[in-house]
């Protein structure tokens, strides 16, 4: 590429960053990295009616947690900026002039009753209204109007909106690097407002010079934006600029492949839909990966998959490797169904790669949440349990036995342990395991095993009942690394609580 890539990602800071919007700036961060070129944030912050306090900075905060870097931003500007379009508001009417003295544009001093008028008129017809280039001379515009009707209204100050003049009978045909060439006749678009009565561009014009001035060389957006490829096309030849190179996204759908994948469908099926968690003005709490436990490169491995795949089998990417192998033409076309179960299956990779002191760090402040204070070794308990684990939490539905005496016994399972001659056979056990000096994993293993050899008792007979007492239920790592943990006075405590609730069940 001859060109220096340059590429940005424009959100609205009209709410929580959706995980459609992170993957797009991911797929604008690959696309920049694997170039040598330059990734920039712009926030388009233009419709003020819309914006909401906090939602700029959930973006960065995002961003960070995930790990993707600007190159230039509102936080880190360059000579490109400034950043945030509410900045740049002052620019914008020179180049919607400009297109209205090159003929490109024109002034549309319609009402908005007039307009209703209009659009009711067509739907009695069963129409529906298009003010283009069908109907545009024949409304309140300057195109219908004559020199001196112009000045006029412009000098009188009547509210108008500079529209742009679609050319008429052409068929255009625009690339796109995902989608190919796209056929449109130009006679089937809209006039389109550039520049609102209240003195504010719309997205089509802000976007349009924003991205000629910061030199962006690739526009790498989602799907819902293909159809205003046409208008940013035309807007570009009409100012006598070079167009950008496009590709535009798949959507990202709902877990059943039907429709698009909505900001509500993650707390109606249970996954988060947001990188962060997010707090409405109203008290409305929308769950997040980082809250929920998900580690960010589990969560981007997982985004990374949501339309692209690099042609092997490989599944788990580290980001440099992602950066290495990523190109926009193995995107796919077709929308990309989100999966929560492959998502916790990057998140399990992930976990499981963690270091031991990073988990047993984790799963302390855990503990320290619940209020539990121990002396038992953590590090080892975390070894015997991180393979079953997905999130910290977990560790605790698979290690709480640790801390907790049982109190009570999974009935089922007791039933079937049990018997008449169970207390004998774990006061036996509890005998050997008070006459060992050494108290650990493959000493007591080796001595109560060697003793059920000699007595030719089934191993069940014994493990069972003793898995029991130590634990409440079949469940856990190896009976003797619990009783190993847990040490000799407290193993031999639950066993003799089982031996009593076996003997006074009620």
């Amino acid at each position: 590429m001859s060109q220096k890539v340059r590429v940005r990602f424009a959100p609205s800071p009209t709410g929580p960053l959706h995980i459609g919007g992170v993957r797009t700036a991911l797929f604008n961060y690959l696309f920049a990295k694997k170039h040598g070129g330059d990734f920039i944030l712009r926030v388009e912050d233009t419709d003020q009616g819309r914006y909401v306090p906090g939602a700029e900075q959930y973006i960065v905060d995002a961003m960070q947690w995930l790990g993707i870097t600007f190159d230039e931003s509102p936080l880190k500007p360059s000579k490109a900026g400034p950043y945030r379009q509410s900045e740049r508001k002052k620019i914008y009417k020179q180049y919607a002039l400009r297109l209205v003295e090159s003929d490109h544009a024109y002034y549309a001093f319609d009402t908005t009753k007039a307009l209703e008028g209009q659009r009711k008129a067509c739907e009695q017809k069963g129409e529906t209204f298009s003010y283009n280039c069908h109907n545009r001379e024949a409304l309140d515009n300057s195109l219908s109007l004559n020199l001196e009707q112009i000045k006029e209204r412009l000098s009188s100050n009547i509210p108008y909106v500079i529209r742009f003049k679609t050319p008429q009978n052409q068929t255009l045909h625009l690339q796109d690097m995902i989608r190919g060439t796209i056929k449109i006749d130009t006679n089937v678009l809209d006039d389109k407002v550039l520049f609102k009565s209240d003195g504010m561009p719309t997205y089509h014009l802000a976007n349009i010079v924003d991205d000629h001035l910061m030199n962006i060389s690739h526009v790498i957006r989602g799907e819902e934006w293909l159809p205003s490829l046409a208008l940013h096309i035309l807007l570009y030849k009409s100012f006598g600029w070079e167009a950008p190179v496009f590709a535009h996204l798949p959507l990202i759908m709902k877990p059943t492949g039907k429709g698009k994948l909505s900001k509500r469908d993650g707390d109606k099926m249970g996954f988060p839909v947001f990188p962060l968690e997010w707090k409405t003005a109203d008290g409305e709490v929308f769950s997040g990966y980082r809250e929920d436990g998900y580690l960010p490169k589990g969560v981007l491995n997982m985004l990374a998959f949501l339309g692209w795949n690099p042609g092997t089998e490989q599944e788990l990417f580290s980001l440099e490797q992602l950066i290495a192998d990523f190109s926009l033409e193995r995107v796919n076309k077709a929308g990309a169904k989100f999966d929560p179960d492959k998502t916790k299956w990057y998140q399990q990779q992930y976990f499981q790669q963690l270091e031991l002191k990073t988990v047993t760090d984790a799963f302390t402040e855990l503990l320290d949440q619940k209020g539990i204070e121990t002396t038992l070794n953590l590090e080892k308990i975390v070894s015997l349990i991180k393979h079953r684990a997905v999130f910290v939490a977990d560790l605790w539905e698979q290690g709480y036995f640790f801390f907790q005496k049982p109190t009570t016994y999974d009935s089922k399972a007791a039933k079937k342990a049990f018997k008449e001659d169970t207390p004998g056979i774990l006061l036996t056990v509890c005998d050997i395991l008070n006459k060992q000096p050494a108290f650990d994993s493959e000493t007591i293993s080796k001595e109560v095993k060697a003793w059920l050899n000699t007595t030719q008792m089934g191993f069940g007979k014994a493990m069972m009942p003793l898995r029991l007492a130590l634990v409440g239920a079949m469940q856990g790592p190896d009976v003797f690394e619990i009783a190993a943990v847990l040490g000799k006075k407290e193993t031999v405590s639950r066993i003799q609580s089982a031996i009593s609730f076996i003997n006074n069940p009620s």
